[in-house]
């Protein structure tokens, strides 16, 4: 039988005559049961280019009707049969091998799942420039994007990349539309999508963004931990209010980190080595290790990630030189069994030690050096563990669990600012704030006559202390504020999708929740807040239009509740804060012509009596209802393959965040909300190619973010932003080893990412935190 390379074949004619044939040629049907382990060596690919190397080199046929999803795979290495070798890379696709001759193989659905539809009926599938589809699985579906009526964004983590252990939050900022972070430095940074910005101060609010590590919340109120995307797969984002479907602290959106889970498949093992210079600074660098350890063939396995990272400081306080560098630890370790019938359970264990060793702002424009001051440190360490537990099929079963330590503490220099407390000399101020998280979630999906269909429970618990401490000359201290919180929430959801024609679905969902908040202030004359509880509604609406294959309209409507929280009044009692609710109206127009793909979206949101962490005279923070407001946006991202290796990727954004109502009633104008800028434009360039042996790329970034302003409050409603960021990166490629080099704001511009620092001093003088200076790194990495 004549060799044949994997193909597709777009009619049941071409099967049916590939079928016929591999029939025909079939010899021995012993044979074929006692086939032979072959070596096989395949990098983790698309399906359709993994059975393509699979075809090669075992030098068999394998055909299926219609063009397979280009879903990613993983690596493939060690001596299997055939037999083997296919059901291990059609793992999780819904797909199944099916022998036809000695030689031939068929590709088909799984008895269990419906063959995919040219649409996808409840709500789809976009593809990339290199047509790979695109998995949102954020949705609490595995939905492709190309079809799903919604604002979102899919990053992928590949490349060197996925062992640096710098790449964190900021590298997805600059790749995404709409999504900015306070830069007030990694660790102590919040993030915000689509302009729904409350605060830059850190304080007791609800966060406006939650953050997923997989299945499970790890942030309710804490800032960015900034987790490094080591051995991560992708990060996904949904950006406008996901009430429906996440309830509370999703006003903005979701930041969902997806790992990669041990593979009981195969073995593999990777490292990586950085070194580091920047301008002006010291010498940084780090590294990372992977292990991916079957500990059964084909049902259990461990994978294992460890990295280190040493930022490398550039700030000179006083004749303290390179003070502000910062270094990172991580672990992670996760332990996956395929316990059969289509079960599936994951155990992960993580943790991420923070530690920056100075502040990073400046009293003068473009400055990088500032007067002597004492240290001002900060602490962000995270430890989490989680449980899930899944069944694949034509009904979906997850459920999930998991617990987080987070601890975030801060440092300030009091030796001005601080004369109101009444200490004499006083140094320092701590700021220590101590999170507990415990989310659960027991969810289902499936379709039944035509109609796909989510359901299930939730259930999340949060604590959190807080400690403001002022410390003097020697042992002498003053305890300003002791706040004790928690709050929880039950909550029952579910959404339905239903195609009305052939090129329109309506899906209709909603989220029945309910709430329950318990404060306590040592300070306060009330010695505490009995339970406040609430129960709401929180509904989510779409329409999605598909006149045509790889084209997309949408309308959709979201909203999303924030619990309210607490506050001092004048007199120290304690007193109840409304809770502050968002609804957007968006549409959006996903386009694939060719190689070319391009996501446009509006939006307009109402946000009513918002929550605001805002900063006292004193220096310290305390939570407010500040009014209403509005935010109207558009956003466009686009990409391209124009042949001969070369591709280009480019966005832009333009917003309107507006304080439009005072607490008080009063209609205000041109009061911004902080933080987001106004626009953002970014644009990408790279080109693959060869050199000799080795496979190389190289790619040029840059990204604009335009005009923002600190506050809303007129005492500190200070401009900042219009800086570029710019790279440069070179990777080259040959057998086990890859080597790369990086240059980061290659024009070494100095622009203020925030204009905060200090909050002690910052009514009586102006900060700014500078971009990082000019920065190269050379990396080594080794995949055996």
């Amino acid at each position: 039988m004549a060799i044949q390379q994997f193909a597709t074949w777009r009619s049941s004619w071409g099967l049916a005559l590939f079928t016929a044939a591999a029939s025909i040629v079939s010899a021995n049907p012993a044979e074929a049961r006692d086939e032979p382990r072959r070596q096989f060596d395949i990098a983790a690919e698309t399906l359709p280019e993994a059975i393509a190397e699979l075809s090669r080199e075992a030098l068999v046929s394998v055909g299926a009707e219609g063009a397979l999803p280009r879903l990613r795979t993983q690596p493939l290495h060690g001596k299997l049969s055939i037999e083997a070798a296919l059901k291990r890379l059609l793992r999780g696709s819904r797909y199944v091998a099916r022998r036809v001759g000695p030689t031939a193989w068929r590709i088909e659905p799984a008895r269990d799942a419906p063959a995919p539809p040219d649409r996808p009926t409840s709500a789809g599938t976009t593809s990339t420039v290199s047509g790979e589809e695109i998995v949102v699985s954020a949705t609490k579906r595995d939905l492709t994007l190309e079809n799903a009526p919604l604002a979102a964004t899919v990053v992928p983590v590949d490349g060197t990349t996925r062992v640096d252990p710098r790449s964190g939050t900021q590298r997805i900022a600059e790749r995404t539309e709409s999504f900015a972070l306070a830069g007030q430095g990694p660790g102590r940074n919040r993030m915000f999508l689509r302009g729904v910005a409350d605060s830059p101060f850190g304080g007791r609010s609800q966060a406006t963004v939650a953050v997923l590590l997989d299945d499970a919340r790890i942030t309710y109120v804490a800032p960015d931990p900034d987790i490094r995307l080591v051995d991560v797969d992708r990060v996904e984002l949904l950006k406008g209010p996901q009430g429906s479907l996440y309830g509370g602290g999703a006003l903005g959106g979701i930041y969902r980190i997806v790992t990669r889970r041990a593979d009981p498949s195969s073995f593999a093992i990777s490292a990586s080595a950085t070194g580091q210079s920047v301008t002006g600074g010291e010498i940084g660098g780090g590294g990372s290790l992977v292990a991916n350890i079957p500990l059964v063939a084909d049902v259990a396995a461990v994978r294992v990630v460890a990295y280190g990272e040493r930022s490398p400081g550039w700030l000179d306080t006083g004749d303290r030189n390179d003070s502000n560098a910062t270094t990172v630890l991580g672990a992670r370790a996760g332990l996956g069994i395929e316990a059969g019938g289509g079960w599936r359970a994951d155990v992960t264990g993580f943790g991420q030690r923070l530690n920056a060793h100075d502040s990073n702002y400046t009293y003068l424009p473009e400055a990088r050096t500032r007067p002597g001051q004492l240290p001002e440190p900060h602490r962000n360490n995270l430890l989490h563990g989680s449980l899930r537990v899944a069944h694949g099929g034509s009904t979906e079963v997850v459920i999930s669990t998991g617990y987080t330590v987070h601890d975030v503490d801060d440092r300030y220099d009091a030796t001005q600012g601080a004369g109101s407390f009444g200490l004499p000399s006083p140094q320092t101020l701590d700021d220590d704030s101590h999170y507990r998280l415990w989310d659960s979630e027991l969810r289902m999906t499936g379709r039944w006559r035509g109609l796909g269909w989510l359901g299930g429970l939730a259930r999340i618990e949060a604590w959190q202390r807080s400690t403001r401490v002022l410390n003097g000359q020697g042992a002498s201290t003053q305890t300003l504020e002791t706040v004790e919180r928690k709050e929880s929430e039950s909550a029952l959801f579910g959404e339905a999708t239903l195609s009305l024609t052939d090129a329109l679905d309506a899906t209709l969902g909603g989220r029945l929740s309910h709430t329950a908040l318990h404060e306590d202030r040592a300070s306060a004359t009330d010695e505490g807040l009995e339970e406040a509880n609430r129960t709401r509604i929180s509904p989510a609406a779409s329409l999605a239009w598909h006149p045509r294959k790889g084209s997309l309209m949408y309308l959709r409507y979201g909203s999303a509740v924030r619990q309210g929280g607490t506050t001092l009044d004048t007199g120290g009692q304690v007193r109840q804060l409304d809770e502050d609710d968002l609804m957007t109206l968006e549409g959006g127009w996903r386009q694939t012509v060719g190689s070319l793909h391009f996501d446009l979206g509006l939006y307009h949101s109402w946000w009513r009596e918002i929550q605001s962490d805002v900063l006292l005279a004193n220096g310290l923070v305390e939570a407010a209802n500040v009014g209403d407001g509005t935010i109207s946006g558009a956003e466009l991202s686009a990409s391209a393959q124009l042949g001969r290796g070369w591709h280009v990727d480019g966005g832009a954004m333009i917003q309107s965040a507006l304080l439009t109502r005072d607490s008080s009633g009063l209609e205000l104008h041109d009061r911004r909300l902080p933080v987001v800028p106004a626009w953002t434009l970014r644009g990408a360039l790279a080109r693959d190619f060869a050199v000799g042996a080795w496979d190389a790329s190289i790619a040029a970034n840059g990204r604009y973010v335009g005009p923002a302003r600190l506050s809303f409050d007129p005492a500190l409603d200070r401009p900042m932003g219009n800086y570029l960021e710019t790279g440069l990166s070179l990777e080259g490629r040959r057998g086990i080893w890859t080597l790369a080099f990086e240059a980061r704001n290659l024009f070494n511009a100095r622009g203020d990412s925030f204009a905060y620092g200090n909050p002690l001093r910052i009514f009586s003088t102006r900060q700014y935190v500078r971009q990082d200076p000019r920065s190269v790194s050379v990396s080594i990495t080794l995949t055996p």
